[in-house]
């Protein structure tokens, strides 16, 4: 098991000192979809002032992407349901492939890399089947589609690689949709999301569910932690008046652990947040640009630690032992405690999510 000391370490080194190839890139942390505000939609990458190092035109809204661990190369993703992925050499702007989901399938907006960069997986829907899948793809000439594995459950939306790389965990979140019915959630009723961890190989190796209560949670969004440990970021698809967490921390071999802010501040969130990250002070983010609000958490307890507000937040990622969000008003912020490190404006609409580097 991955010691918390070189847990740590790495989590600072990939903030600090992206992957030798990304150098060519302009050495970017983090990567972010943006729309600027004549409409056109961009893939940007981000050093750790929040300075631009990039920026490629997309051809459509991007969600989020995976970055490869070597090379610079980022693959964007259609938002849901996209159909359209395209991988891009963020050296020079290149295109070096494009994916497009078989026929039957649509993407779920992420992906992610094996530690040798050889191989992509990519959050798919069999939406005939009402099913996830996981496409799997060869990197090397041209990033071709080799097969493909079920994903354990219905609705995957996020996939990581767990630290000893043998290990995949996916965020299904339990909501059947199809493209003939746009964005609507068909499945509400029954839906039942869940955490799955799989070998590289497809295997199921274990799964775990919401409690009865919070069955309609949708499990969408995930980070890794020191031991073995996924933070994932949750949104209640139930009664509005219902206040659920909006937080849960994975155990293997164990339930899911909740966790919330004190009543008033855990309101604010609206039922939703939309992006989790941990840094490597062993604290968790959530954010929610419904309610405005960064959230952060105690890994080792689940104690609240402290709220930050900013309008329309959702990207979030780790920088060392702080953290990096970013806004739908533009805006990158380095956080320490329960300060403002830099702030750097763009005049774009960041998307949902900031993706590390390497």
């Amino acid at each position: 098991m991955t010691s918390r000391r070189h847990f740590l370490a790495g989590v600072t080194a990939a903030a600090l000192w992206p992957a030798t190839g990304w150098a060519e890139a302009g050495a970017p942390a983090y990567v972010g979809a943006a729309q600027s505000a004549d409409g056109r939609y961009w893939l940007c990458g981000l050093a750790t002032d929040g300075a631009l190092t990039f920026r490629i035109a997309l051809p459509e809204r991007g969600h989020a992407a995976a970055t490869h661990p070597s090379r610079p190369e980022a693959v964007t993703f259609a938002r849901r349901p996209g159909t359209f992925a395209i991988v891009f050499d963020c050296a020079t702007g290149a295109v070096v492939a494009n994916l497009t989901a078989p026929e039957g399938r649509h993407f779920y907006g992420h992906g992610a890399f094996s530690p040798d960069g050889e191989t992509l997986f990519t959050t798919e829907n069999d939406y005939e089947a009402g099913q996830g899948v996981l496409g799997v793809w060869h990197t090397r000439g041209g990033y071709t589609r080799v097969g493909e594995i079920a994903s354990g459950g219905t609705g995957p939306h996020e996939i990581r690689l767990m630290a000893d790389g043998e290990t995949l965990v996916v965020a299904n979140g339990g909501i059947e949709t199809h493209p003939d019915s746009g964005r609507a959630k068909l499945n509400l009723a029954t839906m039942q999301p869940n955490l799955t961890y799989l070998s590289l190989d497809g295997d199921i190796l274990e799964q775990v569910e919401n409690a009865p209560d919070y069955r309609r949670n949708s499990i969408r969004h995930i980070a890794l932690g020191p031991e073995g440990e996924v933070a994932a970021a949750l949104q209640w698809e139930g009664d509005p008046s219902d206040t659920p967490p909006l937080l849960a921390v994975h155990r293997r071999g164990a339930p899911l652990e909740y966790l919330a802010a004190p009543d008033a501040l855990h309101r604010a969130m609206n039922g939703y947040a939309g992006s989790v990250a941990l840094n490597a002070a062993g604290e968790v983010a959530i954010t929610s640009p419904r309610g405005g609000y960064v959230q952060v958490f105690a890994l080792s307890d689940g104690r609240f630690l402290r709220a930050h507000a900013d309008p329309d937040v959702c990207g979030v990622a780790a920088d060392g032992s702080d953290f990096v969000i970013s806004t739908g008003r533009g805006l990158v912020r380095g956080l320490k405690g329960d300060s403002v490190r830099w702030t750097a404006e763009h005049a774009v609409q960041w998307d949902n999510h900031l993706v590390p580097v390497g």
